[in-house]
């Protein structure tokens, strides 16, 4: 997918980070064929004060100030072993205010696991909208806090950015905060087609023509929407759908039960194949006890398909736990790529490269030209996994796996 080259000079993509093969394939799928590095300059004085500069003719004295008037600068933004988050959301803040004081017409951040949605309320009933009523305890939970996410919210916009792209933010204050100061021009894509499209054309499930022997499963009421949503889009009349229960007993431990909400009990779901969806993983606890818990249907499989996955040391060591099968998740923490970030998890790992997915959007939201590809996603497999049979990069490969 690519833009017309008449199209492709109004539009500049850069990161905070010259060297981010993510950033770098977004600006590819866009027809920019220009190194990050080539386009900005990330200058730090001696004193370690960051100063980024969009690079112009050294020799061109009429256009000072005016290198990207008309033009719209697309900031990716993502996690890094190199800089901690903190310094990355600093850089986003100056880049962007470089952009507009050299005349850009908008600035565009791409943050697919956005900053900071972790501090999504404050100490107070005012500070965060959510879908649930505050008790007390909640409310406690973030005494003596700041309200982060609303914090870089505004420090994005007053920097010069007009528009945030995110993947499956799971936070409705963050939502509303972001749509409020950004108004309305925030997009949280969620990934339904794409985890559609691979559990459907690829062979990590067993089950039925019409869904026959398999489970989708929400974690909590808090991803019944998301799961539902799935349910639909996979279009499989016969699938059945779960919803279990979690209690935090303490900072790392939670309860597991069948939530008295859920669509269908476990009547006569031995066998069958499991994908537990959620947005994020951190420690992997509840993934786990969720899994565990769910071994007393007897599942065929058991899948975790999950948007962010935060490959800590903790949790690389709790999800090779064999109640796990296998993992599906998205590259918006692109180190997750890394092999040696994966560990023994790469037995079970599959990771689907959203950059092209990412394009086409950007593409919509500004308009541009461009040739569809109806699926949009790359695939990355490690030759430990079992499933593996040979490189699939494509996702028109799929069908080469399917059974004769």
């Amino acid at each position: 997918m690519t833009l017309s080259t008449s199209q492709s000079t109004n539009v500049v993509v850069v990161s905070n980070s010259s060297d981010n093969p993510f950033a770098i394939d977004i600006a590819y799928a866009m027809g920019q064929y220009d190194d990050i590095a080539d386009l900005i300059s990330m200058k730090q004085f001696m004193n370690s004060e960051f100063c980024p500069r969009f690079i112009s003719d050294e020799a061109d004295f009429d256009k000072i100030g005016r290198k990207l008037k008309g033009k719209s600068v697309i900031i990716v933004s993502t996690g890094s072993h190199v800089k901690s988050r903190q310094e990355l959301a600093m850089s986003n803040f100056i880049i962007a205010r470089a952009a507009k004081e050299n005349g850009a017409a908008r600035v565009i951040l791409v943050e697919p696991d956005l900053f900071y949605s972790a501090q999504d309320r404050g100490p107070h009933l005012s500070l965060g909208e959510t879908s649930f009523e505050r008790d007390i305890k909640d409310v406690k939970k973030f005494d003596g806090q700041p309200f982060t996410a609303k914090l870089y919210a505004q420090m994005l916009k007053l920097s010069g950015v007009d528009t945030v792209m995110t993947i499956h933010n799971h936070s409705d204050s963050v939502q509303k905060i972001f749509t409020e100061v950004f108004e309305g021009d925030f997009h949280n894509l969620i990934p339904y087609e794409i985890y559609a499209h691979y559990l459907l054309n690829s062979d990590i499930l067993h089950y039925g023509e019409d869904g026959e022997g398999l489970v989708l499963c929400a974690p909590d009421k808090g991803a019944r929407d998301f799961v539902k949503e799935m349910y639909k889009t996979l279009g499989l009349k016969k699938a059945k759908f779960i919803m279990l229960d979690k209690e935090r007993t303490n900072e790392r431990k939670v309860e597991i039960t069948l939530h008295k909400e859920s669509e269908h009990t476990f009547d006569g779901l031995d066998g069958a194949s499991i994908v537990l969806f959620d947005d994020m993983v951190r420690t992997g606890s509840t993934v786990v006890k969720s899994c565990q818990f769910l071994k007393q249907i007897n599942p065929q499989r058991m899948v975790f398909a999950v948007s962010h996955f935060y490959a800590s040391d903790e949790g690389r060591e709790r999800m090779a736990h064999p109640a796990l099968g296998e993992i599906l998740t998205l590259n918006t923490l692109p180190t997750i790529l890394n092999r040696d970030e994966q560990g023994r998890l790469r037995k079970k790992m599959v990771v689907l490269k959203v950059e092209k997915w990412l394009a086409q959007e950007l593409c919509n939201i500004l308009d541009l030209p461009q040739t569809h590809e109806q699926n949009p996603y790359k695939i990355d497999m490690s030759s430990k996994n079992p499933r593996f049979k040979r490189k699939i990069w494509f996702s028109e490969e799929l069908h080469e796996l399917q059974p004769k």
